[in-house]
């Protein structure tokens, strides 16, 4: 753990509990009423909104209590750690309860409860909720050394409680990244436990949005922070032998003066039912106010994709250009020339083996295929510069550097890491998308690699940065310079940010119009992720299913269209590459005429419904727990629902539908089965792997 920064100490120095907020006291009838512990049992304060009561004891453990309920037992839920264990036993001392108003997110109130160790030191646990939001509190806590000796710090822990075995069992969602690309949404079984870091996992793996999340059939609890930029905190999830355990910690050493005072970050603190959609979206809507919102997606961001990278590397013009008739056939709008253009990554220089006039070249291949009606994009893959490339031997300053001087790697290209903080670093990359797209005429770029979802602390004294983490919150400022580059040169263009396998990291979310499937391992990984990113992302921006030779079988496009995603392929044609970059699946990518009329198929129906611009309405189902999975949508005053098993026979719930009757089509298999009523909306379906429905009201046109 390296020792608490110069930036931290004055940031927890200047902090303050309310974060800033002009705050007006409650009438004395109520501040009394919220003294006496009102009806909670073991209350000597409490905390509470319309949804969630947190209480607290004399020790100033918590208790979480959902609409009256209590969910947990009065646990140590904020602590300081230490080096010989947490400190987490505090005598109550005073706590009052304070009506605010925040510019960002409005009215709401704040309680402070104060107490006192035996080992003097003070705490102070701020806990604010805000009307806006039902059941999601922000928590902030100091701790005050009031001793005469300097007292060692491990750390700090905020937000933990364990909530009880029950029926079924627990699932987790975790937001960090991980190396081995697991996925995000987990059952928690026996052994489960997962330490969720935000700080780098591997030298190229790290960040992720900063929510964790346990849930039962009955409640769940999410943690998190909702600082405005990137914090290198931890979201411990573990089944333990009673339930299931959640937090967030700071495992960082400091050394707290007599007289000083550490604070925490902001932590979030949300329960609520179903899976990890509803506390996701309103994490989405607090950022929001903060500043992160995600841009409005160009709709040529919705266009199906086909991708070249099913050729590899070892392209040729000719592979890509003799394929723009079928995939365009087919119903595909974008084309991505993929790695392979380059003479390295680093340089980004044309490779005058495949394109010999250079620029003129590259300018032939984007009007071509505008002329056959598609849009061009480009593979790019920022922040990694090449041994043996130029810009490696003439701009070294340009490298990341840990504390003892050594170079951050990045795997599979063998490349190493430039700081995305450095202005040099900067410049250089606004000046190669401005040329990417202002001069070559790309229409859109996808940024690849899973180094660019954040970075490691950099210790260049080159860069002359304030301090090592200038880097870490540094990425997202370098994207957003990029992103404002792209549109600068193109208003219309397509910023894809596809961090492979990596939990996408939510502050980069400003700079970003697409974010893709991100290289998934299975079906589950593309539907799970992008139930994840629609609660994070919203209407505004789109979500792409990633090639679907990815997916189950190599071809469940369903995956894609029953969740809203925008369809993607690397299909070959008219036979696959004799030098693949990477192994081919069994019957290789070629479009074959099985593959070629089930490709035609899915994307016409994509196409006729667009369902990545309806409404995702991912509170209705708990990926977890319902079986078979669904998934719904509302578009144009109908609903779409998309089911997944194995296989399936019985009885599913069309939950969501207004009052009426509806008339229900399976639309892959062009079926009618007949009319549910919305207060009994009950129907029998039997299928394999998916079924596709679309409820109509009767007497609209389907």
């Amino acid at each position: 753990m390296e020792p608490m920064g110069r930036r931290t100490v004055l940031k927890l120095v200047a902090g303050s509990v309310a974060g800033g907020m002009a705050m007006a006291l409650l009438p004395k009838a109520m501040a009394a009423a919220i003294r006496s512990g009102g009806a909670v049992a073991g209350a000597d304060a409490v905390a509470q909104d319309t949804v969630l009561t947190i209480a607290f004891d004399r020790k100033l453990h918590s208790s979480l209590l959902v609409k009256g309920g209590a969910i947990t037992p009065y646990q140590p839920s904020e602590s300081l750690l230490l080096a010989n264990g947490a400190l987490d036993d505090f005598a109550l001392t005073d706590h009052r309860e304070e009506a605010i108003r925040d510019p960002r997110h409005g009215a709401g109130r704040q309680v402070i409860v104060t107490g006192r160790s035996s080992g003097h030191v003070e705490k102070q646990v701020a806990v604010t909720f805000f009307d806006s939001l039902p059941g999601f509190a922000v928590l902030q806590t100091r701790y005050r050394n009031s001793g005469t000796a300097p007292l060692k710090v491990a750390g700090w822990r905020n937000a933990a409680h364990e909530l009880a075995d029950a029926p079924g069992g627990f699932w987790s969602f975790s937001g960090t990244t991980h190396t081995d690309r697991r996925d995000w949404v987990q059952p928690m079984g026996a052994d489960f436990d997962q330490r969720n870091k935000l700080s780098m996992d591997s030298s190229d793996y790290g960040g992720g949005t900063p929510v964790a999340n346990i849930w039962r059939r009955d409640v769940g609890i999410a943690v998190g922070h909702v600082e405005p930029v990137v914090r290198p905190l931890d979201l411990p999830v573990k089944k333990t032998a009673k339930g299931a355990h959640i937090a967030v910690e700071l495992l960082q050493e400091s050394t707290l003066a007599p007289g000083e005072t550490l604070i925490t970050e902001r932590t979030l603190l949300a329960v609520h039912t179903g899976d990890h959609y509803a506390p996701l979206q309103q994490y989405k809507t607090y950022m929001q106010a903060e500043g992160l919102v995600a841009p409005q997606a160009p709709a040529s961001a919705f266009a199906p994709i086909w991708c070249a990278w099913g050729y590899g590397r070892d392209f040729t013009i000719k592979q890509i250009l003799d394929t723009l008739p079928k995939a365009r056939d087919l119903g595909f709008e974008w084309v991505v020339m993929d790695d392979g253009w380059q003479t390295n990554e680093g340089d980004w220089r044309i490779d005058k083996r495949k394109f010999p006039r250079g620029d003129a070249d590259m300018r032939a291949f984007t009007a071509e295929v505008r002329r056959q009606g598609m849009r061009p994009r480009l593979w790019v893959a920022p922040l990694a510069a090449d041994p043996g490339s130029d810009v490696l031997h003439d701009h070294t300053d340009m490298l990341l550097l840990d504390e003892g001087g050594a170079f951050q790697t990045v795997t599979w290209w063998n490349a190493l890491t430039q700081c995305p903080a450095y202005q040099p670093t900067i410049d250089f990359y606004v000046a190669l998308v401005k040329k990417i797209i202002g001069d070559w005429g790309f229409e859109g770029i996808k940024f690849d690699g899973q180094h660019l979802n954040s970075v490691a602390p950099c210790y260049n004294p080159a860069h002359k940065h304030a301090h090592p983490s200038d880097s870490v919150e540094g990425l997202a400022t370098f994207w957003k310079a990029i992103y404002d580059a792209i549109h600068e040169a193109n208003p219309q263009a397509v910023v894809e940010l596809c961090p492979c396998g990596t939990a996408f990291d939510f502050h980069n979310l400003p700079a970003t119009d697409q974010y893709p499937a991100s290289d998934p391992t299975s079906s589950w990984q593309v539907r799970s992720k992008g139930k994840s990113m629609k609660a994070l992302m919203g209407s505004r921006s789109s979500y792409a299913g990633d090639h679907v030779e990815l997916s189950d079988r190599g071809d469940d496009f369903a995956s894609s269209v029953g969740i809203g995603a925008v369809v993607s392929t690397k299909f070959t044609w008219p036979k696959d590459t004799e030098h693949p970059s990477e192994p081919l699946p069994p019957g290789g990518l070629v479009l074959n005429p099985q593959r070629e009329a089930l490709w035609r198929k899915w994307v016409t129906l994509y196409k006729q419904h667009m369902l990545p611009k309806g409404e995702y309405r991912g509170e209705l189902y708990d990926i977890g727990f319902d079986r078979p999975e669904a998934h719904a949508i509302a578009k144009d005053g109908a609903m779409y629902y998309t089911f997944y098993a194995d296989t399936f026979s019985g009885a599913v719930s069309l939950r969501g539908l207004a009052p009426g009757r509806y008339r229900v089509h399976d639309l892959f298999n062009e079926v009618d089965l007949g009319e549910v009523d919305a207060d009994a909306a009950k129907l029998r379906v039997a299928f394999k792997h998916f079924v596709l429905l679309q409820a109509t009201p009767v007497g609209a046109r389907a």
